[in-house]
């Protein structure tokens, strides 16, 4: 059977559609990249702000235009509007959140061919689907309260997985040829806080430090509160690659108590420069609202100057946008479309100069790349793309085609925004 994998949002979801293309592909079934080929369809959805919940019914829709393919929809968006999906034409199934690890097992009634069974969940091949980084999912869940948050209510409680799990996992990567790993989770920098006696994300990486040997071990989003300064110690060790993707959300105390963030922007200032002490080159990103209701002009300049002070290489920003359900979707003081408008394009100009900056910091150096899936054919052989380890696009001409290596490389210069090497 050809089975269509589609996911919006986040590197959780990311990760979640990798272990279901693994299962089924073990268990005989195709993954296919085009929607009309597809017998089944699985939607993997987001909500976390409205064009991302607009975008998850779209997919639906793309979807149906395929009379032969079932669609079995999952996800934030789906767990939270689950009457509207199911209403849409040719959706099958409606998969709760709380089921999603058990999803591939709910697909029975609607594979035919190879019979899928209840076996441990194997890794993906290292290039399956285009994919030459595995993003594994250690976590699950969150136990705060951001005002603005609906991930949490769709999601539930932190859970973490077990360690011996994810070794055994990371190990069979290793054993496809993977040379990079990400690390996922809703709230990820509180891996092992719902154990009993209690784990932390130190302790994990120095597991997976000490007992696997894949060469590039990424982390995905972090909340600053959940790491301590002896945390980017362990980047000593050159496996751990120099980013953190750090959400802020905002520079502005008044606005961060609204968003009942448990964010202090000196503490959050202060981990930064931890990690650039271990590491000189740490790649920080970030995401940031604009426009939270009650947000004044003053309190956008704060997080304007915060990012600027933070030496941020890049982000993502927001407008934003009430979710249901929210404790933000009540509050007063909204701030009107045409502002937010105004102040996210004066912030992604900023972003965007300091990410620019920060890769001509580059120029010059010696940086360690994996070289991505998709080299093309051009002129002097193949144009190859990958990613530095502090988290920047790179291109670089060879003779032969790079899919899958780690090498060493001198950038050279900076063009339209991509290092070349």
């Amino acid at each position: 059977m050809n089975v269509y994998l589609d996911s919006v949002g986040c590197r959780l979801n990311q990760a979640e559609i990798d272990r279901y293309a693994a299962e089924l592909t073990a268990q005989g079934h195709t993954i296919t990249q085009q929607i009309e080929c597809a017998d089944l369809v699985v939607i993997n959805t987001c909500a976390v702000t409205a064009a991302a919940a607009a975008d998850s019914r779209a997919r639906i829709r793309r979807a149906a235009r395929n009379p032969n393919a079932r669609i079995v929809v999952t996800g934030c968006w789906s767990e939270i509007e689950a009457d509207a999906a199911r209403r849409f034409p040719g959706v099958a199934q409606v998969v709760p959140n709380a089921e999603k690890d058990r999803l591939v097992g709910r697909l029975r009634p609607f594979i035919s061919g190879a019979a899928l069974s209840s076996a441990p969940i194997c890794p993906a091949p290292v290039h399956a689907h285009g994919r030459t980084r595995f993003f594994l999912k250690v976590q699950d869940g969150c136990d705060n309260f951001c005002s603005f948050c609906v991930t949490r209510l769709a999601r539930g409680k932190a859970r973490s997985v077990p360690v011996e799990p994810i070794l055994r996992e990371i190990r069979g990567i290793e054993d496809a040829g993977g040379k990079e790993v990400v690390l996922t989770g809703v709230n990820l920098g509180a891996w092992g806080l719902d154990f009993e006696p209690k784990r932390t994300l130190t302790d994990l990486l120095c597991a997976i430090l000490r007992e696997t040997s894949v060469p590039r071990i990424r982390l995905s989003s972090l909340e600053n509160w959940n790491l301590d300064l002896d945390f980017v110690s362990l980047w000593e060790d050159d496996r751990l690659l120099p980013h953190f993707h750090l959400p802020l959300q905002s520079g502005s105390p008044s606005v961060l108590r609204r968003m009942v963030r448990r964010t202090k922007p000196e503490g959050f200032l202060r981990l930064i420069e931890a990690a650039r002490r271990v590491r000189g080159d740490f790649s920080i990103t970030t995401d940031i609202i604009v426009g939270f209701p009650g947000e004044t002009e003053e309190a956008f300049n704060e997080t304007l100057r915060f990012a600027a002070a933070a030496a941020f290489s890049g982000g993502h920003v927001f407008p934003f946008s009430p979710r249901p359900g929210t404790a933000a979707a009540k509050l007063p003081e909204p701030v009107a479309n045409e502002v937010k408008k105004e102040r996210s394009a004066r912030l992604r100009a900023q972003l965007d100069a300091q990410k620019d900056a920060f890769s001509r910091a580059q120029l010059g150096a010696r940086r360690r790349i994996l070289w991505e899936h998709g080299a093309i054919r051009a002129e002097g052989g193949y144009r190859n793309r990958g990613l530095t380890d502090n988290y920047l696009a790179v291109a670089k001409t060879s003779e032969t085609a790079l899919t899958n290596r780690i090498s060493e490389e001198r950038i050279l210069a900076l063009q339209d925004g991509v290092l070349l090497a």
